[in-house]
């Protein structure tokens, strides 16, 4: 897992028209929380935040915080990252205080490797869900998930129970929860006579 650093600022007024004026100063507005700690409104530099959850762990990177009084140096996650339906840009961001020695419950993306042995005779690949709920500690949060597809035949699957892990992490999701399958051809329609 990705360990960046962002810095941050403390505000003191909050509301909508003070969340508007720091959009269109180039910030975002964000809260910090956790356990022990009351919210905190913080604000922070569009292209900080932008660095701070660029690369493959994305919202999933440990980022140190700069600056903001009694936050420095805390380790957040991003729990919540709001955009604009249009524009695509940041609108508001939720940061959760971690301990590095407490579990902590993520969403990470899965990635497909192989070429299924399904798919060349003609079947369909379906990944029925891009995500995985796991539980560990943060420095052993994944970037990814890598499922090897290589061996899957048409009309099977593979399933949450069946998918390898490394050391310490532990799937949330249903066992029998079927991830990724090969959907058969349709078979052709017979001619009338």
């Amino acid at each position: 897992m990705q360990q960046k650093q962002m810095n941050i600022e403390l505000r003191s007024k909050t509301g909508t028209g003070v969340s508007r004026r720091l959009r269109i100063a180039d910030m975002v507005p964000g809260v910090v929380y956790g356990k022990g700690i009351d919210p905190m409104p913080v604000s922070i530099a569009y292209r900080e935040l932008q660095n701070a959850i660029a690369g493959e762990g994305g919202q999933n990177n440990l980022i140190t915080l700069i600056g903001g009084g009694a936050l420095d140096q805390n380790i957040v996650i991003v729990v919540d990252l709001q955009c604009d339906p249009i524009k695509r840009t940041f609108k508001h961001v939720d940061l959760h205080r971690i301990n590095p020695t407490e579990k902590l419950r993520v969403t990470v993306p899965i990635s497909l490797t192989g070429t299924a042995i399904g798919v060349k005779e003609g079947g369909l690949l379906d990944l029925a869900h891009h995500e995985l709920h796991v539980e560990c500690l943060p420095g052993n949060i994944p970037d990814h998930i890598v499922i090897d597809v290589t061996n899957l035949a048409i009309a099977h699957s593979i399933h949450v129970n069946e998918i390898p892990l490394p050391e310490g992490i532990t799937l949330l999701d249903n066992p029998k929860t079927p991830i990724v399958s090969v959907l058969g051809r349709a078979k052709e329609a017979e001619a009338t006579a």
